[in-house]
């Protein structure tokens, strides 16, 4: 039986696995050293078990081990899979392999019940993984605090109620096998490429949607370049202006009118004023002595 054995892509070096257990990392120590700089000290190990091998994530990498592109925190291993520790990748070769029947997948139990802030989390946690980048690695409860502005401690508690929610048992890489069965049971959704401008991102500028109750003189014109909080609002501009003052003239000048009107005893129209009392009597035109007449006297 030929031995099993590890290809490094960057450099076509082929390197023998051990018999029970290969380290992988960039220190000096390590069985297989890789020398790109997302690789941990101590990345990980590659067990062998009779003609069988696994690779196990020592949890301790902060890019985190792919098999075949999925994350992976324990694995078998079968003849000419992809390995990528951080961003350094490598193929297993000489494994055995046996014609048996596929494995049948067993019907996953339905997701429990989370609340609006459990699935922040797991959105948060799974961030990272369900990007494109080469660093898969879950977020941390620091990062999820951040991203959340909540409290590390409130982080962790969240996840320890999502550890018994989905029974993640205890042990290493809890983080990572908490969001292998998220992503698993569909439950958070890869993140659309950056610059992606969605509908609303597109109309932007358009003017008001309809049915949105915003008349039109509200919003500028396409390729003015006025924003439209500086629009005026209807009812506000130089003509507006205008308008009211030729209004307010108008009633002075109505107000005016009625009043010499009364003074003469008419309406404003014209026709004459009627009373319900007594009709008012001029007063007698005041008396010049000076210019009135005296009777002749007669001849005693």
């Amino acid at each position: 039986m030929k031995r099993p054995y590890i290809r490094i892509e960057d450099t076509g070096e082929v390197v023998p696995l051990h018999a029970d257990v290969t380290t992988v990392g960039r220190g000096s120590c390590v069985d297989i050293r890789l020398r790109d700089p997302s690789v941990s000290k101590l990345h990980a190990e590659i067990i062998c078990r009779g003609s069988y091998a696994y690779v196990a994530d020592l949890g301790l990498s902060r890019n985190g081990t792919r098999v075949n592109g999925r994350p992976a925190a324990r694995r078998v291993l079968e003849d000419g899979d992809v390995l990528s520790f951080g961003a350094a990748r490598c193929r297993v070769g000489g494994l055995a392999s046996e014609d048996i029947a596929a494995e049948v997948a067993l019907r996953r139990q339905a997701a429990p019940e989370l609340t609006r802030r459990e699935i922040d989390v797991l959105t948060s946690l799974c961030r990272p993984a369900l990007s494109d980048e080469a660093f898969v690695a879950p977020a941390t409860a620091r990062e999820i605090a951040t991203d959340l502005v909540v409290t590390e401690a409130a982080v962790k508690q969240h996840l320890l109620r999502l550890y018994q929610k989905f029974r993640i048992a205890e042990g290493q890489n809890r983080r990572t096998r908490l969001a292998n069965e998220v992503v698993a049971l569909g439950l958070v959704r890869p993140l659309s490429p950056p610059g992606r401008a969605g509908p609303a991102a597109a109309g932007a500028g358009a003017g008001p949607p309809p049915g949105t109750g915003i008349p039109a003189a509200m919003s500028p014109p396409p390729g003015t370049g006025i924003p439209a909080a500086m629009s005026a609002p209807p009812g506000t501009g130089p003509a507006a202006t205008v308008s009211a003052a030729a209004a307010a003239g108008t009633a002075t000048a109505r107000t005016a009118a009625a009043g010499a009107a009364a003074r003469a005893g008419a309406a404003p129209s014209g026709e004459p004023v009627v009373s319900d009392g007594p009709p008012r009597r001029n007063p007698p035109a005041p008396r010049d002595a000076g210019h009135e007449r005296l009777p002749d006297r007669q001849a005693c």
